[in-house]
């Protein structure tokens, strides 16, 4: 069950990880939020964490096994790099000078992160994929 639960916890993180950054392609032309100021881009950060074991039998074999680490997302962080200037004077979100100031989305970049998110989350799938069809041989072999 270890491999089930490594997996579904690397499916949130990417599931996350791919809200943030259709959040940030939805918002790179927004000039104004609630906040004030141009949308900020967002990240996850990610951190191994030990997977939760209740059993008795999981306890007396912790000494036998090494830990399983899954994955969490410990913080979103905002970018905090300075917004994209562009001159407009005619745009209503204009400073004195002329400028909007976009948000710092390059949405190169996000559309990579976005393919390399979807990457890890359908390898991720194959894996639990192969982990219920291997718990499921070793019903069958019990069974027999």
């Amino acid at each position: 069950m270890d491999a089930m639960m490594i997996s579904s916890s690397a499916l949130t993180a990417q599931r996350t990880r791919m809200n943030l950054i259709a959040s940030n392609l939805a918002n790179a032309l927004t000039t104004r939020t609630p906040e004030g100021g141009p949308y900020k881009r967002k990240d996850a950060m990610f951190a191994a964490m030990p997977m939760e074991k209740n059993s008795f039998a999981s306890i007396l074999d912790k000494k036998s096994q090494p830990e399983a680490l899954g994955v969490e997302v410990m913080e979103i962080m905002e970018d905090h790099n300075p917004p994209r200037l562009q001159y407009d004077p005619s745009h209503p979100d204009a400073n004195q000078q002329g400028y909007i100031a976009y948000p710092n989305v390059n949405v190169i970049e996000e559309m990579t992160d976005m393919m390399s998110a979807t990457r890890s989350y359908e390898a991720n799938v194959t894996a639990s994929k192969a982990s219920m069809s291997m718990q499921m041989k070793a019903m069958e072999i019990l069974s027999k």
